[in-house]
């Protein structure tokens, strides 16, 4: 078994733990100027954002939704409208094209640990492992994972670095962190 895989399922344990114990979090952050349900799950919640309007339309094209409205748990990383505006005239359109599924596919499962990890988690990770800590992603990308002074970032297979603008929006089948840039696998 791989020490990633290892850590993750340590992850997932530690955290079935602590949700046991019946460990209390402070109220959902609001995204979009929308609240947030902790009863409600990844889609249901992120469908009424209106921050995440592309990201929403480009889980639909891959026809992920079934499978984040799954048990999870999922830590998901939301790319926000702008994100997505940032890259390359025409690269959204293309991806949203029904020929290139897979490609969108492959990206968008680039944003999704199949583990709940909180903020406060991923920190003692990242402390843990030296600065950084490594993740397979549901898509099979490597993400790295930093914490300093408060601030998680990002880098994906790319180079890219994302930072967590939202943290720890608590969904009934993981938890999403907003981020502002979209992370790319290696090409």
């Amino acid at each position: 078994m791989k020490l990633s895989t290892l850590r993750l399922f340590a992850l997932s344990t530690m955290l079935s733990i602590s949700a046991i114990a019946g460990v209390a979090h402070a109220e959902n952050p609001m995204v979009g100027g929308m609240p947030m349900y902790e009863n409600k799950d990844i889609i249901d919640n992120a469908v009424t954002s209106p921050d995440h309007t592309t990201l929403v339309a480009a889980v639909q094209a891959a026809g992920l939704v079934d499978a984040l409205k799954g048990d999870g748990p999922f830590t998901v990383l939301a790319p926000v409208n702008a994100a997505f505006d940032a890259l390359p005239a025409g690269t959204v359109e293309s991806l949203l094209k029904p020929e290139n599924k897979d490609q969108l596919t492959k990206i968008l499962t680039c944003h999704v640990i199949p583990a709940k990890a909180l903020a406060a988690d991923i920190s003692k990770m990242a402390m843990d492992d030296g600065g950084t800590h490594e993740v397979d992603t549901l898509g099979g990308c490597k993400l790295w994972l930093k914490a300093d002074n408060g601030m998680v970032t990002i880098t994906d297979e790319a180079g890219g670095v994302a930072n967590v603008t939202i943290a720890d929006v608590i969904q009934s089948n993981g938890v999403i962190h907003v981020i502002d840039k979209v992370l790319l696998p290696k090409m």
